[in-house]
């Protein structure tokens, strides 16, 4: 089992990484000393598959401990969720001394830990990712919130959690258009890091959807430790944490604009596309250099589905993402693999011809 600290001041924790160790959760709660009083909150797809190990799980832990499964769709990351939970806590007379353990994907973990972050003032949470997706991404760096009025993660908070574990084994019967949203995330890390994560990932899309297990390893351990870099440096997201939202701009206005019936990684594919073409619009690279930084999107392309967008209303939707300032939508864009720029403003009519060029290669 390897350990991966996340050192952000004032809130340092470990991710435990490792293959066939989700039984080490509560020896890792009492070794921490955390709080003893546990809801364990699951992911139904994953309650269904996973029923036998957690409740093998559960009867090794002998202090308070209930289950709360859930259904986790973006539809239901809300207010209706959050007081679900806190329903479940009152009336099981849960307060203050109490951990949340998420266990499922980064919805599950998005809810829960801004749960934590308001049931009695502040509880402390414990994340176990269980999809691709959370588990290079949405685990670490203590992003939490829900969605609200159409509009994506808009009511949250920055609150980190007392450790995370991630057990590879549990990727093990996800889905193959799961594996394809975590893909996603990847992808953004392999144009955010430098060429050699770029080539590596380049060379494995095929193994990380068939879930070779040195390659899923080596891409979430290596994932884990950039975004931690990077959130120990900018925590509360005001100055480089801000290149983590590589294509956000674009996949979340998507997400919503199809009534999430594309999944959050998908769309971070078609964004990342949609941003390539925004940053040769912009004059920010070259015909040459687009081209060549589109290799790696045009190989999983295959992979993507979405129907036809209405770029009006998507740029109307871009609008109220929470990064904006002054009215303006800000981008993230790239010159090269590694070489980043922040708050990039572009006219409606850029972003439409970047939306256009980058579904086209969807279609």
């Amino acid at each position: 089992m390897k350990k991966i600290n996340i050192p952000i001041d004032q809130n340092s924790y470990d991710v435990y990484l490792g293959h066939d160790i989700f039984d080490q959760l509560f020896k890792l709660v009492n070794k921490l000393r955390l709080n003893k009083n546990i809801m364990l909150i699951v992911d139904k797809k994953l309650y269904d598959i996973r029923k036998h190990e957690i409740d093998i799980l559960r009867k090794t832990y002998s202090g308070k401990l209930n289950i709360l499964v859930i259904q986790a769709t973006e539809k239901l990351k809300s207010f209706y969720t959050t007081q679900k939970i806190f329903t479940e806590l009152l009336n099981n007379e849960y307060t203050r001394d109490t951990l949340l353990i998420a266990v499922g994907g980064g919805i599950i973990g998005d809810i829960v830990g801004f749960a934590s972050s308001i049931f009695s003032r502040g509880v402390q949470y414990v994340q176990v990712p269980t999809t691709l997706l959370a588990t290079v991404d949405s685990s670490v760096g203590g992003k939490t919130g829900i969605n609200f009025e159409n509009t994506k993660n808009i009511i949250g908070a920055f609150n980190q959690p007392k450790f995370v574990l991630i057990d590879s084994t549990l990727l093990t019967t996800l889905p193959k258009k799961e594996m394809i949203s975590g893909l996603g995330e990847v992808i953004k890390y392999a144009y955010l890091t430098d060429n050699n994560y770029y080539q590596f990932v380049l060379s494995n899309t095929d193994n990380i959807i068939g879930m070779k297990q040195d390659v899923l390893e080596k891409i979430i351990e290596e994932s884990v430790r950039f975004k931690g870099d990077v959130v120990a440096n900018d925590e509360k997201e005001t100055g480089t944490r801000k290149m983590l939202n590589l294509g956000h701009t674009f996949a979340h206005a998507l997400e919503v604009e199809q009534n999430y019936k594309i999944k959050h990684g998908h769309a971070v594919i078609v964004g990342i596309a949609c941003a390539l073409y925004l940053s040769s619009r912009l004059n920010l690279i070259d015909d040459k250099k687009l081209e060549s930084l589109l290799r790696l999107i045009l190989q999983v392309k295959d992979l993507v589905k979405i129907s036809e967008v209405d770029y009006t209303q998507s740029i109307s939707i871009m609008r109220r993402d929470k990064k904006n300032r002054n009215g303006k939508i800000k981008f993230v864009l790239l010159k090269d693999i590694g070489n980043i720029l922040l708050d990039v403003e572009a006219s409606n009519r850029d972003i439409r011809f970047a939306l256009k060029m980058g579904l086209s290669i969807f279609r």
